[in-house]
C-alpha cells in the first residue's frame, strides 16, 4: 500500500552503533521500537572499528561480553605512536577498573550483526532493513513520526511518541527538523586505504608523524586499516600529484612498508573522510531526539566516536524507557539525556580540537624529518601519564552504566580526573605552540 502507516512507541532512525544500540536496550525493557537502516546490510567500509574498554563493560553489564569477545578480533592493551625519531606508549589500559582492559579491533558489520541479533530476542524489536526516513511528520511544534521510502519505493508513514535521530553526521531527520549545528573548524581531512600487515610490524595506532604527514596503523590481523593525515579539502591535489607520489609518502613516513605500498594501484582503493566536529545547540525538540553522529559529529581521534555513541545510547535507554511505556515523554525527559552526554561531547571535542590546531601549525608546516620536542618527552616520562591517558580514550569524561546509580547526580571522582588531563592536555599543546613560535 502506497500510503501505509505504521504505529509504534519509540522509531529509531539509522542502524548504527547508537541506533541499534539503544534500539536492543529499550526493547529489553519492553518497549516497542522500530529501527529504520536504509542500506541492505552493515557493510560500510573505513567505519568506527574500535570497541572500548567503556563499551565492553557495558557488554559486561549486559551479560554477552564473552560470546562478543568469540567474534574475530584483535586486543590492544596499550596504544603507541612515533613523533619523528620518538616513539612511545600514549595511553595504557592494564589498570582500567573494567572487566576488558582492552581495545578491541573489530570490523563494525560483525559489531552492529551481533547486537541485532541479541536485539530479536525481545518481540518488541522490529528492524526494517532498506527503509529510508525521508522527512519527518509534524502537528504543529511536534514531531509525530517520519515518512519513509520502502525499498519498492512507495511511502510508508510511521507515527511514533517519540522519534530518535541516530543517522549520522550527515542526519537527514536533523536536517528536516531544522535543527542549529554549532561548528568548530577541522584543519584536517583523512585518506582511508588498506594495505598488508607483517607480524613484526610496529603498533602505532595513534599514528606516525614525519616529513609535515601523519599516518594511522591500526592492526586487523593480517592488514593496516591505514589513514594518511592531510590538509583540509586538499584531496583534489593530492590525486593530481599521482597514485605513485602517494605510495612515496606512505613509505617514507613508515618505511616498513616499502615493499607494500605497490598494493595501491589506483584511486579507488583511497576513501576520502571529511573530518566534521560539530554539536547541536540544543539536541531535542518535542517529539524528536538527536544522539550519536546526528547530535555530535566527532574527528577519528583517538577512536572514540563509536565509544560516545553507545554512552550516549546507553544513558538515553535509561532515562526514557520508563517514559515512553507511560507516554511521558516531555522537554524535560530529552532534555535530561541531554544534560547527561553534553558534557563528555564538550570536553572530548574540545580536546580535539586543540589537538589538531596543533598537528596543523606543528606538523604540516614542517615538510623536513621531525625531532620530538623536549615537552612531549618529558611528558611521556611522567609515571602514570599513560594509565591516565589510558583512562580518557578507554573509558571517556563518563562512563554510564546499565543501571541507574544513586550517585548519578553527584560530580565522580573520575569527572575531577577528566578536567585535570584536560588542563595537562591544553598545557602540553601551548607548550608545544611556544615551542613552534621560537623556532
Amino acid at each position: 500500500m502506497p500510503n501505509e502507516t505504521l504505529n509504534t512507541t519509540c522509531c529509531v532512525v539509522g542502524g548504527g552503533p547508537a541506533g541499534v544500540m539503544l534500539s536492543y536496550l529499550l526493547a529489553r525493557n519492553g518497549v516497542p521500537v522500530t529501527v529504520l537502516e536504509k542500506h541492505g546490510d552493515f557493510f560500510r567500509d573505513f567505519r568506527g572499528d574500535t570497541v572500548h574498554p567503556s563499551t565492553l563493560e557495558v557488554f559486561h553489564q549486559l551479560g554477552f561480553l564473552e560470546d562478543f569477545l568469540k567474534l574475530p578480533h584483535q586486543q590492544l592493551m596499550s596504544i603507541g605512536a612515533a613523533f619523528g625519531d620518538f616513539s612511545f606508549r600514549a595511553a595504557d589500559f592494564r589498570r582500567l577498573p573494567t572487566r576488558a582492559r582492552f581495545i578491541a579491533l573489530m570490523p563494525q558489520w560483525d559489531f552492529l550483526n551481533f547486537l541485532v541479533r541479541q536485539a530479536k530476542q525481545f518481540l518488541a524489536f522490529d528492524l526494517r532493513i532498506q527503509h529510508e526516513a525521508v522527512n519527518v511528520i509534524a502537528d504543529g511544534s511536534r514531531i509525530t513520526g517520519v515518512e519513509v521510502r520502502r525499498p519498492d519505493g512507495t511511502t510508508l508513514r510511521i507515527q511514533a511518541r517519540l522519534v530518535v535521530a541516530c543517522d549520522g553526521r550527515h542526519s537527514s531527520v536533523r536536517q528536516a527538523a531544522q535543527m542549529e549545528v554549532q561548528q568548530y573548524g577541522v584543519p584536517i581531512d583523512v585518506l582511508w586505504f588498506r594495505i598488508s600487515r607483517q607480524p613484526d610490524d610496529p603498533e602505532r595506532a595513534l599514528g606516525n608523524f614525519n616529513y609535515g604527514k601523519a599516518l594511522i596503523l591500526i592492526n586487523r590481523g593480517d592488514y593496516f586499516q591505514a589513514g594518511l593525515i592531510v590538509r583540509k579539502d586538499s584531496f583534489d591535489e593530492v590525486k593530481s600529484r599521482g597514485i605513485g607520489q602517494f605510495r612515496q609518502a606512505v613509505s617514507q613516513i613508515a618505511p616498513y612498508l616499502t615493499d607494500r605500498v605497490g598494493e595501491l594501484h589506483d584511486w579507488d582503493q583511497i576513501k576520502l573522510l571529511t573530518v566534521k566536529i560539530n554539536r547541536l545547540r540544543r539536541w531535542y525538540r518535542p517529539g524528536l531526539l538527536c544522539i550519536g553522529d546526528a547530535a555530535h559529529a566527532m574527528s577519528p581521534a583517538w577512536g572514540v566516536g563509536i565509544n560516545l555513541a553507545i554512552q550516549d545510547a546507553t544513558a538515553a535507554a535509561r532515562i526514557l524507557a520508563q517514559p515512553l511505556l507511560e507516554n511521558q515523554v516531555t522537554d524535560k525527559v530529552l532534555a535530561a539525556v541531554q544534560r547527561r552526554r553534553e558534557f563528555p561531547t564538550q570536553v572530548t571535542q574540545f580536546l580535539q580540537v586543540n589537538a589538531h590546531r596543533a598537528m596543523n601549525r606543528f606538523l604540516f608546516e614542517n615538510s623536513g624529518p621531525l625531532k620530538a620536542p623536549w615537552q612531549l618527552r618529558l611528558a611521556m616520562a611522567v609515571p602514570g601519564v599513560q594509565h591516565l591517558a589510558g583512562r580518557f580514550v578507554g573509558l571517556g569524561v563518563r562512563p554510564e552504566q546499565i543501571r541507574p546509580s544513586n550517585r548519578e547526580r553527584k560530580v565522580p571522582a573520575w569527572t575531577v580526573c577528566a578536567a585535570i588531563a584536560a588542563g595537562v592536555a591544553v598545557a602540553t599543546v601551548r607548550l608545544l605552540k611556544s615551542w613552534v613560535e621560537r623556532r
